[in-house]
């Protein structure tokens, strides 16, 4: 992903907002709030043809050097390509791209509505480790997230 990239990534950012079952946010950010929210290794976007059809991406666990090696991912599709394996794609280069990175855990948070994510992440090795009852409000509706976490077998072993 580049920076260019950023009007199609922002638009399918704000596509996943207004389905209400990808985020929390309700408003796609700028480019300098992104950037500086995600991890500068492992942006990744998967295009069909010319078109961002999708991108996926890393952000920090938490800033503790404990914690250097688990990441958070974000992975989204434009709807018109939802169901091709785009997302699949995405996230097992993530994935591979995470640990040529040094990342030992990647953590996701998803609603348990978009299951189609929760079992794409668990056909890629994600586990789920628990249930964030009433966690937040969207749109004034408390919401649960499910947490799923990818332990790697390459990174952290010694």
């Amino acid at each position: 992903m580049a920076a260019t990239d950023w009007d199609a990534v922002r638009s399918i950012y704000a596509g996943g907002i207004q389905s209400g079952q990808a985020t929390f946010e309700t408003q796609a950010p700028s480019w300098e709030k992104w950037d500086s929210s995600h991890l500068s290794h492992c942006r990744l976007v998967a295009r069909v043809g010319e078109t961002v059809a999708g991108w996926s991406a890393l952000s920090r666990f938490s800033a503790r050097p404990a914690y250097s090696g688990v990441a958070e991912v974000s992975l989204y599709v434009e709807m018109a390509f939802r169901g091709r394996g785009i997302g699949r794609v995405l996230l097992n280069d993530l994935i591979k791209c995470s640990e040529q990175n040094s990342v030992w855990t990647l953590q996701a948070g998803i609603f348990p509505e978009n299951e189609s994510s929760l079992g794409l992440h668990k056909k890629l090795g994600f586990r789920e480790v628990g249930r964030r009852e009433r966690i937040a409000k969207l749109n004034g509706v408390w919401r649960d997230v499910i947490v799923l976490e990818r332990r790697s077998a390459v990174v952290g072993e010694k």
